[in-house]
């Protein structure tokens, strides 16, 4: 697999190639194809971020057959900037590539004040997509999620208004995130009930947070939906980043919202060290290989990348050159995260 790594000039012309290369997984039991690798529009595409850079990105991932962009309302900073910086850079240079790509954004986190602009309620989901496809220039998104699970919302109201955006032509499939397996499985009863089955669920997956096997894989599987990992190194940890202790330049150091510097302890930089050789007896980075083992389980239809640079993408694409693992790598693996 030879990964492509041009910019190109204005006005952009996609690769000739760029489905030459890259795999792609059925989503379910659906009739979406995902490719192995989707790019993430989480952290790097805000108003404090370089425009030209997240162009470049972009560009890259569909050079590559990357067809999958997924954000969410509140991607930025601040909310709702992610969303407007790649509606500007799809006005430019993917409008023409339309119905090659698969975008998605999601709904339920804290958007704007009141109570109306957060959790599950109908009028939130169906305003707040409204928002979404104006500030990306959008006619429909290939797929809208509810963000997160609502305590106090009724299920069946949030599931309706997935149901009522999807009939409406807002979004052409609808998907979960980061819902348990019992709630899943309503969730999917409640959906195939009203006509408009759920196609994914968008969960936290890696080698160090692996909740979903508990069950939450098995019920994807019944219900024939697809799974996307995200945070598949776990916020750079299962990078050689923090092999040798905890940069000053990290994320770690200058952003503690998602990760902290006292998740780093000495027990967890000695597993990653030891992970880390068994990739290199792989021929693989760490990172390559932690995306590897998601995509070694045929119910992940795709594992769900956020990069800052191109490097870093080009790299991720490297892992799915070895995507097989022997069994005494899986039991060598499973030795070491316990």
């Amino acid at each position: 697999m030879k990964v492509k790594d041009s910019f190109g000039p204005r006005p952009y012309k996609a690769d000739d190639t760029r489905y030459n290369t890259m795999q792609y997984r059925r989503c379910g039991n659906s009739g979406i194809l995902l490719p192995l690798i989707s790019l993430g529009l989480w952290h790097n595409f805000g108003h404090t971020n370089d425009l030209e850079t997240g162009r470049s990105l972009l560009r890259c991932a569909f050079d590559n057959g990357i067809t999958h962009f997924d954000l969410a309302n509140n991607y930025g900073p601040p909310y709702g900037a992610a969303e407007e910086n790649f509606g500007r850079i799809f006005k430019e240079d993917f409008q023409p590539y339309r119905d090659e790509l698969l975008i998605s954004s999601k709904a339920g986190w804290d958007m704007w004040p009141g109570p109306y602009g957060n959790f599950g309620s109908r009028k939130y989901l169906v305003a707040s997509l409204d928002q979404s496809l104006k500030r990306m220039g959008l006619d429909y998104v290939d797929i809208f999620y509810h963000h997160r699970p609502d305590p106090d919302t009724p299920l069946e109201e949030t599931m309706g208004a997935l149901h009522h955006l999807v009939q409406k032509g807002k979004a052409l499939y609808a998907g979960i995130s980061q819902y348990p397996a019992d709630l899943t499985a309503r969730a999917a009863k409640i959906m195939k009930d009203l006509g408009t089955p759920l196609l994914i669920h968008q969960p936290r997956y890696n080698m160090l947070d692996r909740w979903v096997e508990d069950g939450l894989l098995g019920e994807l599987e019944k219900q024939g939906m697809g799974a996307i990992a995200f945070s598949p190194l776990e916020q750079g940890i299962l990078t050689n980043k923090y092999l040798n202790g905890i940069p000053k330049d990290s994320r770690a150091t200058k952003d503690g919202r998602y990760l902290k510097e006292s998740q780093i302890t000495p027990e967890l930089l000695k597993k990653v060290g030891a992970l880390n050789n068994i990739a290199k007896n792989r021929g693989q980075s760490l990172a390559q290989m932690a995306i590897a083992w998601l995509l070694k389980d045929e119910r992940i239809s795709t594992v769900l990348v956020g990069v800052s640079k191109k490097e870093q993408l080009l790299d991720n694409l490297e892992a799915l050159k070895n995507i097989k693992f022997s069994e005494s790598e899986l039991k060598e693996i499973k030795s070491v995260l316990g």
